[in-house]
Protein backbone atom coordinates (compact mmCIF):
# COMPACT_ATOMS: atom_id res chain seq x y z
CA UNK A 1 0.00 0.00 0.00
CA UNK A 2 1.41 3.29 -1.18
CA UNK A 3 2.42 6.18 1.39
CA UNK A 4 -0.25 8.70 1.33
CA UNK A 5 0.36 10.85 4.03
CA UNK A 6 3.21 11.19 6.59
CA UNK A 7 1.77 12.36 9.94
CA UNK A 8 4.33 13.93 12.75
CA UNK A 9 4.27 14.10 15.95
CA UNK A 10 5.15 17.65 17.58
CA UNK A 11 7.31 18.10 20.82
CA UNK A 12 10.05 15.90 20.84
CA UNK A 13 9.56 14.98 17.15
CA UNK A 14 9.68 17.90 15.14
CA UNK A 15 10.41 20.47 17.95
CA UNK A 16 13.11 20.23 20.65
CA UNK A 17 11.24 20.38 24.18
CA UNK A 18 14.77 20.38 26.06
CA UNK A 19 14.78 24.32 24.24
CA UNK A 20 12.73 25.63 27.47
CA UNK A 21 15.93 25.16 29.41
CA UNK A 22 17.46 28.46 28.77
CA UNK A 23 14.04 29.84 29.74
CA UNK A 24 13.97 27.90 33.08
CA UNK A 25 17.47 28.78 34.07
CA UNK A 26 17.40 32.46 33.76
CA UNK A 27 14.37 32.66 35.75
CA UNK A 28 15.59 30.15 38.66
CA UNK A 29 19.63 29.86 38.08
CA UNK A 30 21.12 27.12 38.92
CA UNK A 31 18.13 25.17 38.74
CA UNK A 32 17.28 25.42 34.94
CA UNK A 33 17.96 21.94 33.42
CA UNK A 34 16.56 20.22 36.65
CA UNK A 35 12.95 22.43 36.18
CA UNK A 36 13.25 21.31 32.47
CA UNK A 37 13.47 17.66 32.92
CA UNK A 38 11.23 17.45 36.10
CA UNK A 39 8.48 19.68 33.99
CA UNK A 40 8.49 17.73 30.79
CA UNK A 41 7.89 14.37 32.63
CA UNK A 42 5.14 15.53 34.89
CA UNK A 43 3.73 16.83 31.71
CA UNK A 44 3.38 13.95 30.21
CA UNK A 45 2.62 11.88 33.54
CA UNK A 46 -0.48 14.38 33.81
CA UNK A 47 -1.62 12.97 30.57
CA UNK A 48 -1.76 9.90 31.55
CA UNK A 49 -3.31 10.56 34.45
CA UNK A 50 -6.02 12.53 32.73
CA UNK A 51 -6.67 10.13 30.28
CA UNK A 52 -6.88 7.23 32.96
CA UNK A 53 -9.51 9.27 35.18
CA UNK A 54 -11.58 10.83 32.75
CA UNK A 55 -10.90 14.37 33.46
CA UNK A 56 -9.68 16.03 30.46
CA UNK A 57 -7.60 19.16 30.10
CA UNK A 58 -6.30 20.75 27.53
CA UNK A 59 -2.54 20.61 27.52
CA UNK A 60 -2.06 24.40 28.17
CA UNK A 61 -3.91 23.74 31.59
CA UNK A 62 -1.53 20.37 31.83
CA UNK A 63 1.56 22.39 30.98
CA UNK A 64 1.02 25.27 33.44
CA UNK A 65 -0.53 22.50 36.63
CA UNK A 66 3.30 20.38 35.42
CA UNK A 67 5.44 23.24 35.65
CA UNK A 68 3.49 24.16 39.40
CA UNK A 69 4.31 20.98 40.64
CA UNK A 70 7.82 20.93 39.71
CA UNK A 71 8.62 24.51 41.19
CA UNK A 72 6.68 23.43 44.67
CA UNK A 73 8.55 19.88 44.56
CA UNK A 74 11.84 22.22 44.21
CA UNK A 75 11.21 24.88 46.57
CA UNK A 76 10.71 27.49 44.27
CA UNK A 77 8.56 30.31 44.20
CA UNK A 78 6.56 31.92 40.96
CA UNK A 79 3.66 34.47 40.48
CA UNK A 80 0.76 33.81 38.20
CA UNK A 81 2.23 36.14 35.92
CA UNK A 82 5.87 34.58 35.93
CA UNK A 83 4.35 30.56 36.27
CA UNK A 84 2.57 31.97 32.60
CA UNK A 85 5.40 33.29 31.00
CA UNK A 86 7.45 30.58 31.75
CA UNK A 87 4.97 28.17 30.31
CA UNK A 88 4.85 29.85 27.47
CA UNK A 89 8.23 28.73 26.21
CA UNK A 90 5.85 25.54 25.00
CA UNK A 91 4.52 28.52 22.47
CA UNK A 92 7.97 29.12 20.95
CA UNK A 93 10.33 25.81 21.42
CA UNK A 94 12.89 25.43 18.73
CA UNK A 95 12.29 23.45 15.43
CA UNK A 96 14.80 20.61 15.25
CA UNK A 97 18.26 21.63 12.83
CA UNK A 98 16.22 19.26 9.80
CA UNK A 99 12.98 19.31 10.19
CA UNK A 100 12.53 22.13 7.76
CA UNK A 101 14.24 20.59 4.91
CA UNK A 102 12.01 17.27 5.50
CA UNK A 103 8.95 18.88 5.39
CA UNK A 104 10.11 20.77 2.10
CA UNK A 105 11.53 17.62 0.74
CA UNK A 106 8.65 15.51 1.51
CA UNK A 107 6.62 17.49 -0.67
CA UNK A 108 4.35 16.48 -2.26
CA UNK A 109 3.37 13.96 -0.23
CA UNK A 110 0.30 14.90 2.27
CA UNK A 111 1.71 16.55 5.61
CA UNK A 112 0.21 17.04 9.51
CA UNK A 113 1.30 17.05 13.14
CA UNK A 114 -1.25 14.95 15.48
CA UNK A 115 -0.70 15.89 18.70
CA UNK A 116 -1.20 16.55 22.60
CA UNK A 117 -1.07 19.96 22.05
CA UNK A 118 -4.03 22.20 22.31
CA UNK A 119 -5.09 23.93 19.47
CA UNK A 120 -3.88 27.80 20.67
CA UNK A 121 -0.48 25.98 21.21
CA UNK A 122 -0.35 23.74 18.03
CA UNK A 123 -1.09 27.32 16.12
CA UNK A 124 1.04 29.50 17.66
CA UNK A 125 4.19 26.71 17.25
CA UNK A 126 4.10 26.40 13.90
CA UNK A 127 3.36 29.85 12.88
CA UNK A 128 6.48 31.05 14.62
CA UNK A 129 8.71 28.07 13.42
CA UNK A 130 7.46 29.33 10.12
CA UNK A 131 6.11 25.55 8.89
CA UNK A 132 2.43 26.37 9.21
CA UNK A 133 2.66 26.97 5.55
CA UNK A 134 3.71 23.22 4.68
CA UNK A 135 1.32 21.48 6.46
CA UNK A 136 -2.24 19.94 5.47
CA UNK A 137 -3.56 20.18 8.87
CA UNK A 138 -2.76 20.10 12.29
CA UNK A 139 -4.51 17.51 14.35
CA UNK A 140 -5.50 17.91 18.14
CA UNK A 141 -6.46 15.24 20.32
CA UNK A 142 -8.20 17.77 21.88
CA UNK A 143 -11.12 17.00 19.53
CA UNK A 144 -11.71 13.84 21.34
CA UNK A 145 -10.68 15.24 24.59
CA UNK A 146 -8.24 12.50 25.63
CA UNK A 147 -4.44 11.75 25.36
CA UNK A 148 -2.48 9.59 23.17
CA UNK A 149 -1.75 6.94 23.31
CA UNK A 150 -5.69 5.90 23.07
CA UNK A 151 -6.66 4.21 19.57
CA UNK A 152 -9.30 7.51 19.53
CA UNK A 153 -6.72 9.59 18.97
CA UNK A 154 -5.01 7.87 15.69
CA UNK A 155 -8.75 6.78 13.99
CA UNK A 156 -9.12 10.73 14.40
CA UNK A 157 -5.89 10.80 12.10
CA UNK A 158 -7.88 8.83 9.76
CA UNK A 159 -10.79 10.33 9.65
CA UNK A 160 -9.56 14.01 9.22
CA UNK A 161 -7.56 12.98 6.33
CA UNK A 162 -9.95 10.31 4.65
CA UNK A 163 -7.33 7.77 4.93
CA UNK A 164 -6.50 4.03 6.17
CA UNK A 165 -3.87 3.60 8.60
CA UNK A 166 -1.88 1.88 6.13
CA UNK A 167 -1.86 4.70 3.96
CA UNK A 168 -0.63 6.68 6.75
CA UNK A 169 3.33 7.27 7.94
CA UNK A 170 3.55 8.08 11.61
CA UNK A 171 6.35 9.91 12.58
CA UNK A 172 7.38 10.25 16.57
CA UNK A 173 10.41 10.27 18.77
CA UNK A 174 8.35 9.10 22.03
CA UNK A 175 8.21 5.74 22.69
CA UNK A 176 4.32 5.50 24.34
CA UNK A 177 3.23 7.42 21.15
CA UNK A 178 5.39 4.90 18.84
CA UNK A 179 3.58 2.09 20.54
CA UNK A 180 0.47 3.74 20.36
CA UNK A 181 0.64 4.25 16.45
CA UNK A 182 1.79 0.82 15.78
CA UNK A 183 -0.69 -1.46 18.12
CA UNK A 184 -3.16 0.98 16.30
CA UNK A 185 -1.71 -0.12 12.90
CA UNK A 186 -0.09 2.37 11.60
CA UNK A 187 3.28 2.34 9.70
CA UNK A 188 5.30 4.08 12.38
CA UNK A 189 9.14 5.79 11.55
CA UNK A 190 10.81 6.25 15.18
CA UNK A 191 13.29 9.43 15.02
CA UNK A 192 15.92 8.61 17.52
CA UNK A 193 17.11 11.15 19.09
CA UNK A 194 19.44 9.53 21.61
CA UNK A 195 20.61 6.22 20.63
CA UNK A 196 20.74 3.25 23.17
CA UNK A 197 24.61 2.60 22.95
CA UNK A 198 25.12 6.47 23.31
CA UNK A 199 22.67 6.17 26.38
CA UNK A 200 25.03 3.76 28.09
CA UNK A 201 27.96 5.66 27.25
CA UNK A 202 26.67 8.44 28.86
CA UNK A 203 25.39 7.00 31.81
CA UNK A 204 28.28 4.66 32.32
CA UNK A 205 30.80 7.70 31.92
CA UNK A 206 28.73 9.71 34.80
CA UNK A 207 29.94 9.84 38.69
CA UNK A 208 26.38 11.29 39.12
CA UNK A 209 23.40 10.06 36.90
CA UNK A 210 21.53 13.90 36.48
CA UNK A 211 18.22 14.79 35.29
CA UNK A 212 18.96 14.87 31.68
CA UNK A 213 20.40 11.94 31.47
CA UNK A 214 17.36 10.06 33.34
CA UNK A 215 15.09 11.82 30.66
CA UNK A 216 16.49 10.16 27.99
CA UNK A 217 16.47 6.86 29.64
CA UNK A 218 12.90 7.13 30.63
CA UNK A 219 11.27 8.96 27.60
CA UNK A 220 13.80 8.85 24.76
CA UNK A 221 13.89 5.52 24.54
CA UNK A 222 12.14 3.07 22.73
CA UNK A 223 9.35 1.15 24.90
CA UNK A 224 9.34 -2.85 25.49
CA UNK A 225 5.44 -2.93 24.45
CA UNK A 226 5.35 -5.40 21.62
CA UNK A 227 4.60 -2.50 19.21
CA UNK A 228 8.13 -1.17 17.77
CA UNK A 229 8.37 0.77 14.82
CA UNK A 230 8.91 -0.07 11.22
CA UNK A 231 11.52 2.40 10.03
CA UNK A 232 14.48 4.04 12.61
CA UNK A 233 15.43 7.04 11.54
CA UNK A 234 19.08 9.35 13.13
CA UNK A 235 17.20 12.68 11.05
CA UNK A 236 13.96 13.27 9.62
CA UNK A 237 15.59 14.02 6.46
CA UNK A 238 15.56 10.24 5.76
CA UNK A 239 12.03 9.85 5.43
CA UNK A 240 12.34 11.73 2.19
CA UNK A 241 14.31 8.40 0.05
CA UNK A 242 11.83 5.98 1.82
CA UNK A 243 8.43 8.31 1.40
CA UNK A 244 9.46 8.55 -1.95
CA UNK A 245 10.32 4.83 -3.10
CA UNK A 246 6.94 3.87 -1.96
CA UNK A 247 4.67 6.76 -2.68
Amino acid sequence: MPIKAVVFDAYGTLFDVQSVAGITEDAFPGHGETITQIWRLKQLEYTWLRALMGHYEDFWSVTQASLDFTLKTLGLEATPDLLARIAAAYDALALYPEALAALQGLAPTRLAIFSNGSPAMLTNLTRQAGIDTLLETVISVDEIRTYKPDPRGYRLVEERLGLTRDEILFVSSNGFDIAGAKAYGMTVARIERVTLQALRDELSGAAVIGPKSLFKALRMQEEQLGAGADLTISALTELIPYVAARR
